[in-house]
């Protein structure tokens, strides 16, 4: 079971939504691939064979996603938030919503019936993603198509004075170990963002690259030529202009990189994927 729960104030759960469906490479390329993949699952992809759809009015800004081996459901998700999950892309390369497809909130609950428990096991990511991808154009009439655009990205490097991060050994017989008590309890590879702070233990900088994507709105590609595994602390202020952001004596996200990691984002520009929107409709209610 996959499960992911998306509250306002964690850039709505970005990082676990990725842990399901894989990060955007350093060159852009990964949207592109994502679809060829999943284009290529669709023929032999089960289909969601009862499908409910229906608005929700609430108000929340919280939002649920749960994905089984025989369901998919989603609590209060825009179509962006559809889109997301479908097509592995970022929310900043999606162009084309307008209206209502960006403002209207609903609530998907959609089911395998016909498909035996053991071959329900080996549906994989791609194929789920393009049962997705069929649900949106089955119900909302879909339609999209990728397009390559030249657009500003941010380059991570190491900054003057050199990095300050912690290179990880590998784990020996306890694994535990070399846990400074920052990192207990959490395995290696994860990572956990809670507002303005980022706790990670044992991951590549490529991994801390596609958090910073989310957060700044912008590709960050990894150019530090660090290839090892890294524990990661990183503590910055708000950027919303709100109260707590006045009051912080925390650094900026730009500057707390550089002071507490050892490491800066510089502007570029790359040739990226982004999914152009051509047609949809609201769904019908059922």
């Amino acid at each position: 079971m996959f499960e992911c729960r998306m509250r306002g104030n964690c850039r709505r759960g970005r990082l676990l939504l990725a842990a399901m469906f894989c990060a955007v490479s350093a060159g852009g390329g990964a949207l592109a691939q994502a679809n060829t993949a999943a284009a290529g699952a669709e023929a032999k992809a089960p289909a969601y064979d009862v499908v409910s759809i229906k608005p929700n009015k609430s108000g929340s800004r919280g939002t649920m996603i749960n994905v089984q081996n025989d369901s998919f459901s989603a609590t209060n998700v825009s179509l962006k938030n559809m889109l997301l999950n479908a097509y592995d892309v970022k929310d900043y390369l999606i162009s084309g919503l307008t209206g209502w497809a960006n403002s209207e909130r609903f609530d998907i609950n959609a089911k395998i019936v016909d498909m035996d428990a053991d071959a329900l096991k080996k549906v994989t990511g791609e194929q789920r993603q393009a049962m997705l991808q069929q649900l949106l154009a089955d119900r909302f009439q879909l339609k999209v198509h990728l397009q390559t655009e030249v657009l500003p990205t941010y380059e991570m490097v190491i900054a003057k004075g050199g990095p300050k991060i912690k290179e990880v050994e590998p784990p020996g017989d306890d694994p535990d170990a070399d846990k400074s008590k920052e990192f207990k309890g959490m395995g290696r590879g994860s990572m956990m963002v809670n507002n303005t702070t980022l706790q990670a233990h044992d991951i590549p900088l490529d991994s801390l690259a596609y958090s910073l994507s989310g957060r700044l709105s912008r590709t960050v590609v990894d150019k530090t030529g660090l290839k090892g595994k890294y524990d990661i602390v990183l503590t910055w202020s708000p950027d919303d202009g709100s109260t707590a952001a006045a009051d912080s004596s925390a650094p900026s996200l730009f500057t707390a990189l550089q002071e507490q990691l050892g490491l800066k984002l510089q502007p570029s520009k790359a040739p990226l994927e982004t999914l152009v929107v051509d047609h949809v409709e609201p769904p019908t209610e059922n």
